[in-house]
């Protein structure tokens, strides 16, 4: 039924958890992964006399190196199971701009996604990936929570 899966991952531990699952579920229905990693450039600081501002290059270095980091820890799973796999790297202020055009671009089938599973004022406050690819994207999205979410 789905041929390509892309798994946004960010390389934090809810998308290390639901790696397996998401290699499970690409396993059973004969599929490939697309997996993105969207590293967030280093956002605008205004400068004034006694702020200290990171360098911007070695926080985007960072950035980068988290992602790589995340997309070869899905590779090396997905190798182990004998899924094929393709890992994206996407540099934006908005990951799910990017997650929503990598789909269209690599002809996914559905998007499979972490979530905290946050609500009330945690969910206003830090926004929700997750909920902006849903608003806007026509494919199925997939939301696999976290089990340890209040």
């Amino acid at each position: 039924m789905f041929t390509n899966i892309l798994f946004p991952t960010d390389g934090a531990e809810l998308s290390e958890r639901v790696t397996p699952q998401v290699i499970e579920f690409a396993r059973l229905h004969g599929a490939r992964i697309v997996a993105i990693s969207v590293a967030q450039p280093f956002p605008f600081v205004p400068m004034t006399e006694v702020a200290v501002v990171p360098d911007a290059q070695v926080f985007d270095t960072q950035m980068d190196g988290v992602a790589r980091a995340s997309l070869e820890k899905v590779s090396a799973a997905a190798a182990a199971a004998g899924v094929p796999f393709e890992g994206i790297i996407a540099s934006s202020p908005s990951p799910s701009d990017e997650i929503v055009a990598a789909a269209a671009q690599h002809h996914c089938d559905i998007i499979v996604m972490a979530s905290h599973g946050r609500s009330g004022l945690d969910k206003l406050l830090l926004g929700s990936q997750t909920q902006k690819v849903l608003s806007h994207t026509h494919l199925p999205v997939l939301v696999l929570r976290d089990p340890h979410a209040g």
